[in-house]
């Protein structure tokens, strides 16, 4: 069940609001910039999204927070010239191990600056305890943000034992619908992302969507 901070969350209503359909046309909650790995500017993927119409939006870069400002200056020129521009979250996507694997957390949502996420936004992984995903968890916790298991079924152990073990150290929810097959057009993978849709609705958490963009196109990865 989801902790009492992380349902009075703002991001927390509109991740409810999360279906197989979601994204990339409404929201989408992972993506890159040149600021980490990925092909677009800061500014083309603002531009992007606002010719997607996209509703909501968060720029996951690994490790960096470098492409928010400049997306959120592109999203208040595009307003001027009368267009309709998304919700701008704050996000990153942190690397840490969880059962001994490692893996990718999204932080979501979190404050605009807080000293507990520092030493995740320097570019690069952490080493020493601070890699471990409880210690992950509560620096996003700290920074008044929600912490997301990243794609869980592209790591090498299987995504039942992941989310068991995300869910029983305090980890918000998942990223469902995710295009594993990597398709030039994103497009979720059905049957297992309708199971991991499964597994986290029964435990009470959230569930978001994103495209993992990497590329020059923001509907695909």
């Amino acid at each position: 069940m989801l902790r009492p901070e992380a349902l009075a969350h703002p991001l927390t209503p509109v991740l409810r609001q999360v279906q197989a359909d979601s994204c990339p046309g409404r929201l989408n909650f992972h993506c890159h910039t040149i600021c980490s790995d990925g092909s677009l500017h800061p500014e083309e993927l603002a531009a992007e999204a606002v010719a997607i119409g996209l509703e909501h939006l968060a720029v996951t870069d690994h490790h960096a927070l470098a492409a928010h400002g400049a997306i959120d200056a592109a999203f208040t020129s595009h307003r001027q010239r009368g267009a309709t521009t998304p919700t701008l979250w704050r996000g990153v996507e942190i690397s840490c191990l969880l059962e001994g694997c490692l893996v990718h957390v999204l932080g979501l949502g979190f404050a605009e600056e807080h000293p507990s996420l520092d030493p995740y936004l320097q570019g690069t992984s952490v080493v020493g305890p601070a890699l471990q995903a409880k210690a992950v968890v509560a620096a996003i916790r700290a920074a008044e943000g929600l912490a997301l298991l990243a794609h869980p079924a592209r790591y090498r152990l299987p995504h039942q034992r992941l989310i068991a073990a995300a869910a029983d150290l305090g980890f918000d929810g998942a990223e469902v619908w995710y295009d594993y097959a990597m398709q030039p057009r994103w497009q979720p993978t059905d049957l297992v992302c309708e199971a991991i849709a499964a597994d986290l609705e029964r435990r009470g958490l959230l569930m978001s969507c994103g495209t993992d963009t990497h590329g020059l196109v923001l509907r695909g990865r």
